[in-house]
Parts: structure tokens; C-alpha cells; sequence
């Protein structure tokens, strides 16, 4: 499974967005995990493969300051949301919140997860971000 796309969406209701079919069709089933991503967005992962990934992430020391914070950061905000048969899901406050998502939303792929942008913040962060290759 590989997220990829960029996709311009509005809100439906406040709170409420439309997965993209193509990025649905990579979840298996109708539930997805929703959480704190870095740079103000909101990150998404299949339910089974968040799961998988979780199990990694307890196998450092409690006592790893850094990764104490990370673990923090990331579950304490985890959710569980269910998309209904039109492919409708509800943000809930505290991530809407904490992304700054309001109107307008841009959804991205990021290969082993897909992010959820305030769409102006996507925009600046896509044209002020460069990526090079060195030969």
C-alpha cells in the first residue's frame, strides 16, 4: 500500500471530510488511524498497519527522554475514526484545532501514510520546501 496524491478539498460541515476514493481504496476496511503529524498537519495510517507500527515504537527504553516525548505527542492524540459509505469522516476539535483546518484541506501521500494540511499552510510549505538530488 502506497499513499500518493495531492487532492484540494473543501469541508462538507465543520469538521467533516471526504477521503479521496484512491486513498480509500488502500485502507483495508472502513476505519483509519488519525493523529498529530509534524509540521502542524494531521497523519493518517491504515488501522492494521498503524497497529504493526505501534508495537515497534514500545520497544524503547521508557527511560529515552526523546522518545517519551515522541510516544506522547502521537498517542495522546491518536483517534479511531470510521468513514461512512460516501467516504465522510469527522475531524474531531482537538486535532482540527491543533491543524489549523477550517474550510479548505489538502490531503497528500506520503507513501506509508497520508497527511491532512490546512490548504495554505500546504501551499507555502509545498513552495518553500526544496528537495534536491545530488549526482
Amino acid at each position: 500500500m502506497v499513499f500518493f496524491g495531492e487532492y484540494q478539498l473543501s469541508f462538507t460541515s465543520p469538521g467533516r471530510l471526504v477521503l479521496p476514493k484512491r486513498l480509500r481504496e488502500l485502507l483495508k476496511g472502513n476505519t483509519f488511524i488519525l493523529t498529530k503529524g509534524f509540521d502542524f498537519c494531521l497523519s493518517g495510517y491504515d488501522k492494521e498497519d498503524w497497529e504493526n507500527r505501534a508495537k515497534n515504537l514500545f520497544q524503547s527504553s521508557l527511560l529515552d527522554k526523546e522518545n517519551l516525548k515522541k510516544q506522547r505527542f502521537l498517542f495522546s492524540a491518536i483517534v479511531y475514526l470510521e468513514i461512512d459509505d460516501q467516504g465522510r469522516f469527522i475531524i474531531p476539535k482537538n486535532l482540527l484545532s491543533y491543524s489549523g483546518l477550517n474550510d479548505k484541506a489538502a490531503i497528500v501521500g506520503v507513501g506509508d501514510h497520508f497527511e491532512i494540511w490546512n490548504q495554505k499552510k500546504w501551499e507555502k510549505y509545498a513552495h518553500t520546501s526544496t528537495f534536491t538530488t545530488s549526482d
